[in-house]
């Protein structure tokens, strides 16, 4: 291991603390973080996605009933 010194936007780090489970440490995300990016293919994962971007991309798919179509669309409408 080697320790490295990083610097980022106060905002940045508090989102991204919590985004950690409790018995996560921050070297340990971002070194898988950083893995990640080196091994990327540029194709998405579903971890990659945001809420958001899940909710949307469940409104297009056919085996999801239109129920809950409109209720997503509604949560998407409203959180704009």
């Amino acid at each position: 291991m080697t320790a490295i010194h990083v610097s980022i936007p106060v905002r940045t780090l508090e989102d991204f603390d919590e985004t950690l489970r409790f018995s996560q440490s921050r070297s340990a995300k971002i070194t898988r973080l950083i893995q990640d990016d080196l091994n990327d293919d540029g194709s998405m994962t579903i971890t990659d996605a945001s809420t958001r971007q899940l909710m949307a991309a469940l409104t297009s798919r056919e085996d999801v009933d239109d129920t809950m179509k409109t209720l997503l669309l509604q949560i998407l409408a409203k959180s704009l």
